[in-house]
């Protein structure tokens, strides 16, 4: 009898572990899985991820078993009905009438779903208390409801994990967390990206049939409820297996490869998803390999002549009070470029200003999200481990080249065409003294074309021409930060621009559109009279994919920077390894400015410059020099790699990372550069010595 009680869980998991198979040799066929696999590599990645499902469903699995724990005949007999009606009615008035209830403590929507909750509640038993002989019915009503509820879960996590992969190489992590966040818009990226009707249609004609079936073949146990030995069985058997899948999961998820996809296709993306919501902050002393403080910062700041934190800069030449205006541009990989070799011709106005300006071709982001970048770009510091430092609390009052052109006199703005409340950028771009104009500032003429992240490039470019008139009228210099969206899935754009439709939806098209808009803006900027007293420096955020066959493919930080100013600045070409860190700090070298300086990236064009680039991921934080990666991971994991360089053949005349061997016994000094970088770095920042 026990044992058809578990039909229920037996379908449902029989049917979970399928659909996990099934995403498993999906994502091993995947474009994006870019390393094979031996016969019995897959049959342990595939063993591993069956033990990993096992468990995940029985944790899953027991809001079902308290549903049959509370399935009863007993509780509407006499007297006990009406008391537990009576009591559930009362318990919706309060929450309905009285004004500060407990639930209104909570904020937000607490209230009202526990006012749904509690009504639909009070319904449902009042219906099975009043009309014994519909009860069968309506139980059944309910269960294949929950049924369908579990089935629709699993279905729908399956396509969520296709479509996460699809996008970034991996299962679920920070960047999935923040998508439940800024649901606006990650649900209008999805709903713009891809056939949204048709996929939502498939899923429920999927999950409809599924459930039908499972209720079909289940339906005859709530004819017979379990009696209170057969619950406690159930209870029983359900603790021990909860409990063994709460100490089996975090253990399954400690195993790693040699091989990144085989790790991340052997997961189960629930626990992955968990972990990133409770994890977005690593404390780099408890997780990472550490050296003597004192070492440490004494290691990292021998790169500096003063060898201190704090550094006074003096240039021999005077001063240049010139504009600046930064050009961060979303999802820019390198080899999109000409001169990097693409041949599609999809950035031909950046790759005729590169021929004009100091370009920097062997540099190199330290992330793969938009927030790395503009950590970069702003702080002038390598990555840290967890989220990026705009979206933490601790995020204001920073040492930024904002300050900097502040304390120069300058009017200081951060640009974004959507609005900036997105990643924290509002808060912490605010919070750092900059002024902002993003998507509130726009009135609805001035936009001819928006979409989920925020107006066309080309409205921003507008935007930003009539902002920095504005601001030149004042007398006073600018430094404008504006930051580029139309790259960004769903790629779409004012049509007749470009010779790609605007709703082609593909990753050239939003390229080739941004590069467009760019051309728009310098043609609108030569028109003005402080062009000729402005620098300009166009740099991508990070790369369109970070998926690669090691835990930081070199390929897929390369991104383009350049510096342009007609006359100030001499065409040139810089080849030197370099860290998008050190950027800005080049930047005031070229304009000769004098400040204290608490940058931890360098002046490129100083003699004493040693040629070095950070890289990182939330977790992993590479070290690059003397072409080698030197890779930092939790748990003190410490791995290298010997990078080999060889010409590129579509552009001969950069020299390329083509090759990532791991080391057997990792060059200690290196190590020790390593740990001694990042862990500097997070001292400084849990201490506020980066602080203005």
């Amino acid at each position: 009898m026990f044992t058809q009680k578990i039909k229920p869980f037996l379908y449902l998991g029989i049917f979970y572990l399928i659909i996990s198979l099934l995403v498993r040799i999906v994502f091993f066929f995947h474009p994006i899985t870019n390393v094979s696999f031996g016969f019995f590599e897959v049959i342990k990645v595939l063993s591993i991820g069956l033990v990993n499902d096992i468990f995940v469903f029985i944790l899953a699995s027991s809001i079902l078993a308290l549903y049959f724990l509370f399935l009863s005949n007993s509780k509407y007999n006499k007297p006990y009905g009406y008391i537990i009606f009576g009591v559930l009615l009362l318990l919706f008035l309060y929450i309905l009438v009285v004004p500060n209830n407990i639930f209104k403590q909570y904020g937000g929507s607490v209230t009202k779903i526990a006012l749904i909750f509690v009504g639909l509640k009070t319904l449902l038993f009042g219906l099975m208390l009043f009309l014994p002989s519909k009860r069968i019915k309506i139980r059944n009503t309910l269960y294949f409801i929950t049924i369908f509820l579990y089935v629709l879960s699993i279905v729908f996590n399956a396509v969520s994990e296709y479509f996460f992969y699809n996008e970034f190489g991996l299962r679920y992590n920070f960047i999935a967390v923040d998508y439940l966040i800024y649901t606006n818009e990650v649900i209008g990226n999805i709903m713009e990206s891809y056939p949204v009707v048709p996929l939502f249609l498939a899923i429920f004609a999927v999950t409809f049939g599924i459930t039908w079936f499972i209720f079909k073949k289940t339906k005859e146990e709530l004819l017979t409820l379990p009696n209170f030995k057969q619950k406690l069985i159930l209870l029983g058997t359900f603790v021990v297996l909860v409990g063994a899948s709460l100490l089996v999961i975090p253990a399954m998820m400690q195993i790693k490869s040699s091989n990144v996809f085989a790790e991340e296709i052997e997961a189960n993306g629930v626990p992955k998803f968990y972990w990133a919501f409770t994890h977005n902050e690593l404390d780099f002393f408890q997780f990472y390999s550490q050296i003597d403080q004192n070492q440490a910062e004494k290691n990292f700041l021998s790169q500096y002549p003063q060898q201190t934190l704090t550094r006074n800069i003096v240039a021999e030449q005077p001063e240049q009070k010139k504009n600046v205006v930064l050009i961060s541009i979303e999802s820019l990989s390198a080899d999109f470029l000409e001169h990097y070799g693409n041949t599609q011709k999809i950035t031909p106005f950046l790759d005729s200003l590169a021929d004009k300006s100091m370009m920097f071709t062997n540099l190199y982001a330290t992330g793969n999200r938009t927030v790395r970048g503009l950590e970069a770009l702003t702080l002038c510091i390598p990555p840290t481990a967890g989220e990026s430092i705009i979206k933490r609390e601790n995020n204001k009052n920073k040492f930024t080249t904002g300050s900097v052109f502040k304390s120069k006199g300058y009017d200081v703005k951060f640009l974004y065409g959507g609005y900036s409340y997105f990643d924290n950028m509002q808060d912490f771009f605010a919070g750092n003294g900059y002024g902002i104009v993003d998507r509130n500032n726009f009135k609805p003429e001035e936009i001819s074309f928006a979409n989920v992240w925020g107006v066309a490039d080309e409205d921003m470019a507008k935007k930003a021409i009539q902002t920095m008139n504005a601001e030149a009228k004042s007398g006073k210099p600018f430094f404008n930060h504006w930051m580029t969206v139309s790259n960004h899935r769903p790629f779409t754009y004012p049509d007749g621009r470009i010779d790609i439709p605007g709703d082609a939806k593909s990753r050239e098209g939003g390229v080739k559109y941004t590069d467009y808009s760019i051309k728009k803006f310098f043609e609108m900027a030569k028109k003005q009279d402080w062009y000729k007293n402005t620098v300009f420096v166009i740099v991508a955020d990070h790369c369109a994919s970070s998926a690669g066959g090691t835990e930081l493919p070199m390929d897929k930080y390369r991104i383009p920077a350049m510096i342009f100013s007609e006359g100030f600045v001499e065409p040139q070409k810089f080849d030197k390894l370099m860290s998008q860190i050190d950027l800005m700090p080049t930047l005031f070298g070229l304009l000769n400015f004098n400040y204290q300086s608490k940058f931890l990236g360098q002046d490129v064009l100083k003699d004493y410059f040693q040629p070095k680039a950070y890289i990182a991921t939330y977790q992993d934080l590479g070290f690059v020099k003397d072409d080698h990666l030197t890779i930092i991971s939790p748990v003190r994991k410490v791995k290298q790699y010997t990078l080999k360089q060889q010409e590129s053949k579509l552009a001969p005349e950069f020299n390329i990372y083509y090759d990532e061997n791991a080391v057997k016994k990792p060059q200690q000094n290196l190590v020790d550069q390593t740990i001694s970088a990042y862990q500097s770095t997070s001292y400084w920042l849990k201490t506020n010595k980066l602080n203005r």
